[in-house]
């Protein structure tokens, strides 16, 4: 399975303390992820007053998969999340995929005779 073994729990279910879904703290980068596109498509929909339905119908998103997003319940497909991008006008991916850098790592960046190889 992609992404191992973690992805057979839910987001919700990796998170410390699950009943504080989406505000509850987490330590997998993968459901953290999950985690701030919930949270910004729950406030995203309530600023905007739109229902579950409606969101459904402008983005061509499954209702249920929109509330099973929200609720932390799956691990949603780059398509559901750029459709409803699209329909709400928003980012709901977090900037730099929410990744943190740890220890002042830089991106990784291949050696220059490695690119040169490439271009050869």
């Amino acid at each position: 399975m992609v992404g191992g073994l973690t992805r057979s729990r839910p987001p919700r279910d990796l998170a410390r303390d699950p009943e504080t879904w989406p505000h509850a703290l987490i330590d997998d980068p993968a459901a953290a992820v999950v985690q701030d596109i919930a949270r910004t498509l729950a406030t995203t929909l309530a600023d905007q007053g739109r229902s579950l339905r409606r969101a459904a119908e402008g983005s061509g998103v499954n209702r249920q998969a929109i509330a099973d997003l929200i609720a932390g319940r799956c691990w949603p497909d780059i398509a559901t999340v750029a459709r409803l991008e699209n329909f709400l006008a928003v980012t709901l991916y977090p900037p730099g995929g929410g990744m943190r850098r740890t220890h002042g790592k830089q991106p990784f960046r291949p050696p220059a005779s490695a690119a040169e190889g490439a271009t050869k």
